[in-house]
């Protein structure tokens, strides 16, 4: 094969595992059901975010104005996660270690996709675990679904009983301090490389 024919090939492979890398930190956990899509603002920045009303631990009501004056890392969960939403905390909690002094201007939000068990009182138990100071937001379903939909986040029941389970998309939302969508963030990315991109975003403001 002819040198540029070598070059022009290998270009369109990096290429090719850019465009994979990219659309596997988007779309990191959905349902098959699930149509895998986001409006696009003019900016060409997917719509992500929006209205919402919801109650944190102590039962007040809160609306999208909660994320107004500083960074937040928005993502969705539930008390009697086994795996995925202890993981992610421990790892917000590693990556505010990460980010020292800058992590004053950082809050993580915590919303719940499994209302029937997630009350206001069962989400201030479960977040006290944590010294990371992240904020609890539960609600009735239509209002979790509300949220949910806004930032194109998808949940489901899975089983019957006192035993099942939820699934849920696993992408943390990066919004900036005029609660607009900055970045998505994979559950898998480790701290320093969630410390790196929200450092990054930070230095745009």
């Amino acid at each position: 094969m002819p040198r540029r024919s070598i070059l022009i090939f290998a270009g369109a492979c990096v290429a090719i595992a850019a465009a994979l890398a990219i659309v596997t930190l988007v779309v990191v956990s959905r349902p098959p059901s699930a149509p895998i899509s986001a409006e696009v603002t003019s900016t060409g920045q997917p719509q992500v975010g929006g209205p919402f009303q919801l109650v944190d631990e102590e039962g007040r009501t809160v609306d999208q104005t909660i994320l107004n004056g500083k960074w937040s890392l928005v993502f969705f969960g539930f008390t009697y996660c086994p795996d995925y939403c202890p993981t992610t905390l421990n790892m917000l909690e590693a990556a505010r270690r990460e980010l020292g002094a800058q992590a004053d201007d950082l809050q993580v939000i915590f919303i719940s996709v499994d209302p029937a068990r997630d009350t206001p009182k069962a989400m201030k138990d479960y977040l006290s675990t944590w010294s990371t100071d992240v904020t609890g937001l539960t609600g009735t379903p239509e209002q979790v679904k509300a949220a949910a939909d806004a930032y194109r986040a998808v949940y489901e029941k899975v089983g019957e009983g006192e035993n099942y389970t939820m699934n849920h998309s696993l992408t943390i939302y990066l919004m900036g301090p005029d609660g607009q969508f900055r970045a998505p963030l994979g559950h898998d990315l480790g701290p320093t490389r969630i410390a790196d991109v929200i450092r990054r975003n930070m230095q745009r403001r």
